[in-house]
């Protein structure tokens, strides 16, 4: 079955990363053990980590002992500056579907679209990584 509302790849793993790394705020951890414990390519692991760092949504450190944490402020952190993080600000208006049909105002959807993009904004920028990442448990 398919879901309505889809977020890039990308996305996904920039939040279920952000998630992963809120759960071991003790210690350094690999791109290697994110891949594994995500069941991700650890390349595009890697694109996304390098994302996250440049927001500072996560704090890397090089090296042999070195590995990513999540920044200290991540239990207030908004799920909107993760996506935004990735995928760029994001733009009111613009219909979500991007479909050849879909020219400005000529989308059949229209105010159907707008509200449930709407709602998901929301939904990102009331949403805390706190909040998300409470009901995340890899590997059940």
């Amino acid at each position: 079955m398919s879901n309505f509302i889809r977020i890039s790849e990308a996305a996904s793993i920039g939040f279920h990363t952000a998630a992963y790394l809120s759960q071991h705020t003790d210690r350094l951890v690999s791109s290697h053990e994110i891949a594994k414990a995500l069941g991700v390519s650890e390349h595009h692991l890697s694109k996304v980590l390098q994302r996250l760092a440049h927001s500072g949504i996560v704090q890397s450190t090089r090296g042999p002992n070195g590995g990513f944490r999540i920044c200290p402020e991540w239990e207030k952190m908004k799920l909107v500056r993760v996506f935004e993080a990735i995928e760029g600000p994001l733009t009111p208006g613009r219909c979500f579907l991007s479909l050849p049909a879909c020219k400005g105002n000529r989308c059949a959807l229209g105010t159907l679209v707008h509200k449930a993009d709407d709602l998901m904004r929301k939904c990102l920028a009331d949403t805390t990584l706190a909040e998300m990442a409470k009901d995340f448990h890899p590997g059940e």
